[in-house]
């Protein structure tokens, strides 16, 4: 169903004004805009003709192609500007999940990665049924809105089943990425899967998949690609919790479960249901404290600058996990190269 409140954000011709930059990209910037004859928040996407223009309107095309879904981020509109090419997206207050699990101890405790992998499925299953594979699941990829909805984001690297044998090239990000594809197989949906894993283990831990396991960004490409291991899983995990993790972390895509199998697995069979009340699309704030400025945490200044006053950010609270034995740091300098997707940055609130 579509979001009446995030509808009413979506400007008219030279109605609207760019605000703070909020996020960066191998193709473009993202910033927070507003519409001048509401008041409405919502974000913009702006690349220059050429290989951004390409992968932007890649992202275009996919999210036009999607019936409206509670778990994907609204595309609200396009407009070309002097050779930019500007797209409206939704806002989400509470920025990606790599920020959330930043500002809250650095990882997630077991209760709320449960809730969240259970939205991320959704929007899986939703992807999936229309034939597309998102291929850069991971938690920077994924919006968290103030009443706690989750919605996936950056669809720079997806592709259509139908179109796969014809791609010249797939992106993604390595270290999330499955060992079939990494070895330039035939992708398909249960990609997405394993990325999930991986995904999880980050929301658990505060880390990258495989951190502490690799050394250099090939050595790593092609341990994932052609060993027998899965990245290391965590060990405070529940019981339904670790065998949830190796049903998406079968290296044979084969035998790897579907979304829907998923959904029915007792790690998210004890999530509580929320109320449709508390999953209600957020377009903007409802006051001025919900505006935190979360940064690129891949950028390499941006970290060095955030790590100085990280003291200050952290928030404790009963949410988070405070194991800090698994490390806070969600991206390290020398880690770079693994972590750059050749799309998006996905968007920050600001």
């Amino acid at each position: 169903m579509a979001c009446s409140n995030c509808q009413s954000v979506l400007p008219k011709p030279n109605d609207w004004v760019k605000g703070k930059l909020v996020g960066t990209g191998s193709f473009g910037t993202v910033n927070l805009a507003m519409n001048k004859s509401t008041g409405g928040l919502f974000v913009v996407k702006s690349a220059h003709i050429g290989g951004g223009c390409e992968a932007l309107s890649n992202e275009v095309k996919i999210l036009e192609s999607l019936s409206s879904s509670p778990y994907i981020v609204q595309y609200l509109g396009k407009e070309e500007d002097q050779g930019n090419l500007n797209v409206f997206m939704e806002y989400m207050a509470g920025g990606s999940l790599a920020d959330v699990a930043q500002k809250f101890g650095g990882s997630l405790d077991e209760d709320v990665v449960r809730l969240y992998t259970r939205e991320i499925l959704h929007g899986l299953q939703h992807l999936h049924q229309h034939g597309i594979v998102h291929c850069d699941l991971k938690c920077k990829n994924v919006l968290l809105g103030s009443s706690g909805n989750i919605k996936l984001a950056d669809f720079g690297c997806a592709k259509r089943v139908k179109d796969l044998k014809a791609a010249a090239r797939l992106g993604g990000t390595p270290l999330w990425m499955a060992p079939e594809v990494l070895r330039n197989e035939q992708l398909d949906v249960s990609a997405d899967i394993w990325s999930l894993g991986c995904t999880v283990i980050e929301m658990a831990t505060g880390r990258y998949p495989w951190a502490g396991e690799v050394s250099n960004p090939m050595a790593s490409v092609l341990r994932i690609a052609n060993g027998d291991e899965i990245p290391q899983l965590p060990a405070h995990f529940s019981k339904e919790g670790l065998d949830f993790l190796t049903k998406c972390l079968e290296r044979d895509p084969k035998k790897r479960c579907t979304a829907q199998d998923l959904l029915h697995h007792p790690f998210l069979s004890r999530s509580s249901r929320r109320s449709s009340q508390q999953k209600q699309c957020v377009s903007s704030p409802t006051s001025v404290l919900e505006v935190h400025g979360f940064e690129d945490a891949c950028d390499l200044d941006d970290e060095l600058e955030s790590s100085r006053g990280h003291d200050k950010l952290s928030i404790r609270n009963p949410f988070a996990c405070h194991d800090r034995a698994v490390g806070s740091k969600v991206c390290q300098p020398e880690d770079s190269a693994l972590w750059s997707s050749g799309s998006w940055i996905t968007v920050r609130s600001g």
